[in-house]
C-alpha cells in the first residue's frame, strides 16, 4: 500500500513554512490563490528548497481566466517550467485546454517532455474539470504520459465530485496519480479516501490574517469582503496539522 500524501496548495514561501510545520509532506507552490493561483516567484521556489524538506510542485500560469492560452502564453509557460526546475522544483503543474474544453496534445506532451527530462513529475491540474469529456480527457492524459490529475471529479468540491473520482480512480488509478481537491480538510478527507480508493489528497488548509493597511478613507485593495475585508488568506500549520493527524487514521 501506497503512503498516504497531503499535498497543501501553497500561496508564497511563508505559506510553505506553515505547511512543513504542521507536517505536510508536499506543497503545490502558486501565488495570487486570490484568483485561482499563478506562478510563483523563483525565489519562493528556491528559499522553500533550502530551508524545508518538502517536495515542491510549481505551478505555471500566466493569467488567472481559462486555459486555451495563446502561443505566446504557452511558450512562457515552457520557458518558466524550465527555470523552476532547474532551480530544484521536484515537479510541474499545468492545464492546457482548447478553445473546445479538450486536452491541448501537442503544448501538453511538450510539457510532459520537458519535465521528464529532469525526471521530476508532470501534473495536469484542475483544468481537467472544465472539459467537455472528463473520462475522454483522463485517458488522454495517461496516454501523453502525466504523472498525476488534480481534480474535483468536475464539480465545485470534491466531495460533491466523489463518485467521479471514485470512477476514474478505479479505472486509470493504476496509470496515472489521481489526486483530489477542493474543499478537503481534516473533516472529510478520510471519507473522500474510503470511498474512491484515492492514497493523496490537496487542501489549502486556509485561515485569514489582517492587514489594516489594506483600506484607507477613500480606497481599498481588498480582495475579499464582508469580515475578511482586510484580510489575505495563508496556510495555517495548525490545520494542516489536523488534516495529517486525520488522514493517519486511514492506514
Amino acid at each position: 500500500m501506497k503512503p498516504i500524501v497531503v499535498e497543501v496548495c501553497a500561496g508564497s514561501y511563508e505559506d510553505a513554512l506553515a505547511a512543513s510545520r504542521g507536517g505536510a509532506k508536499r506543497i503545490e507552490l502558486n501565488s495570487a490563490l486570490s484568483v485561482g493561483g499563478l506562478s510563483p516567484s523563483v525565489m519562493a521556489l528556491i528559499q522553500t528548497k533550502k530551508n524545508t524538506d518538502l517536495e515542491v510542485v510549481c505551478m505555471v500560469r500566466p493569467r488567472a481566466a481559462g486555459f486555451a492560452y495563446t502561443d505566446v502564453e504557452k511558450q512562457i509557460m515552457l520557458d518558466e517550467a524550465k527555470l523552476f526546475l532547474e532551480s530544484g522544483a521536484d515537479g510541474i503543474a499545468f492545464g492546457f485546454l482548447t478553445e473546445e474544453k479538450a486536452v491541448d496534445t501537442k503544448w501538453t506532451k511538450c510539457m510532459v517532455d520537458l519535465i521528464h527530462s529532469f525526471e521530476k513529475t508532470a501534473v495536469f491540474h484542475r483544468a481537467v474539470d472544465v472539459v467537455t469529456d472528463y473520462e475522454g480527457a483522463i485517458e488522454t492524459l495517461v496516454g501523453l504520459g502525466v504523472d498525476r490529475v488534480l481534480t474535483s471529479g468536475t464539480k465545485a468540491k470534491a466531495m460533491e465530485g466523489i463518485e467521479e473520482i471514485g470512477a476514474i480512480q478505479n479505472k486509470f488509478g493504476s496509470r496515472i496519480e489521481i489526486l483530489p481537491g477542493s474543499g478537503v480538510n481534516a473533516g472529510n478527507a478520510v471519507e473522500l479516501m474510503e470511498k474512491t480508493g484515492v492514497w493523496q489528497v490537496h487542501s489549502s488548509c486556509k485561515a485569514y490574517r489582517t492587514d489594516q493597511t489594506t483600506s484607507g478613507r477613500d480606497v481599498t485593495y481588498a480582495y475579499l469582503s464582508g469580515e475578511h475585508a482586510d484580510d489575505y488568506d495563508v496556510v495555517d500549520a495548525g490545520l494542516v496539522r489536523e488534516l495529517v493527524e486525520a488522514v493517519k487514521k486511514e492506514k
